[in-house]
């Protein structure tokens, strides 16, 4: 299917490795050009040559915390007229919640929620006066499904969630869409360990297998495939969605 978003321009947050990378090569795939971001240079660099190299889009590298203010101005500068937004950065560690203390909080709070909607209020206006944006917020299903040790990550993703249900709403008759990709447990190193995704299962993560209804993880590629599909511009008509993309593992009828 042709996405018809060729030679848009995307920045996508945190794209060196994982979910991001997924999404960062799907939109490439899709023709768009991009502006990739991650803390590891050396590994954005690697990530970045190889989009490059394959798909033939122009690819641009900001390496750099994102919840930086200093970083931010370079992903946007990089990218000045931003047609499609991927917001996404590594949630906290899991930690018992008598172990937070405001230090922690703020710096949760400032990652996961903050810093997405300080990108958002610098590509909006634009989105809006010239008729097009996609705007993905990469989330957690632990939005629906509280894990005892993430209630930081739960939290600031939830209030992210519920801040921008109304704000979505007030640009959908400008062609511009805000819809959140919830990702269940993906073959990802936050979810298996530094340098174990895409390896054999072992014991212990076979057992976790169990009870997703898919009976496998997914892979980044698919969480991107999906991400560049919202992106789209046969997705004009889907805006302030919640998409669990987890093989099932949310049971609810609606």
């Amino acid at each position: 299917m042709d996405l018809g978003i060729s030679s848009k321009n995307a920045i996508i947050c945190a794209s060196s490795k994982g979910l991001g990378l997924g999404c960062a090569t799907a939109l490439a795939e899709a023709g768009c050009n991009i502006v990739m971001n991650g803390r590891d240079a050396a590994a954005l660099a690697n990530a970045a040559a190889s989009i490059r190299d394959r798909y033939n889009v122009n690819v641009t590298e900001i390496a750099g915390d994102v919840s930086r203010p200093e970083v931010q101005q370079e992903l946007l500068g990089a990218c000045p007229h931003v047609d499609i937004l991927v917001n996404n950065n590594g949630g906290p560690p899991l930690r018992d919640f008598k172990d937070l203390d405001r230090a922690k909080i703020l710096e949760g709070v400032t990652n996961n929620m903050v810093t997405p909607l300080e990108l958002i209020q610098a590509v909006l206006p634009g989105m809006a006066e010239r008729g097009f944006g996609r705007i993905i917020n990469i989330t957690s299903l632990s939005v629906y499904l509280p894990i005892a040790g993430l209630d930081l990550s739960s939290g600031a993703r939830a209030g992210l969630t519920s801040f921008l249900a109304g704000v979505a709403r007030t640009v959908a008759d400008r062609n511009v869409t805000i819809n959140n990709l919830l990702p269940g447990k993906l073959d990802t190193e936050r979810l298996r360990g530094q340098d174990r995704a895409g390896v054999p299962m072992t014991e212990d993560e076979n057992k976790m297998l169990a009870n997703i209804p898919a009976k496998r993880l997914g892979t980044p590629e698919e969480f991107g495939k999906v991400c560049a599909f919202y992106c789209s511009v046969h997705a004009g008509y889907l805006t302030g969605q919640n998409v669990p993309i987890d093989g099932g593992l949310y049971v609810s009828a609606f």
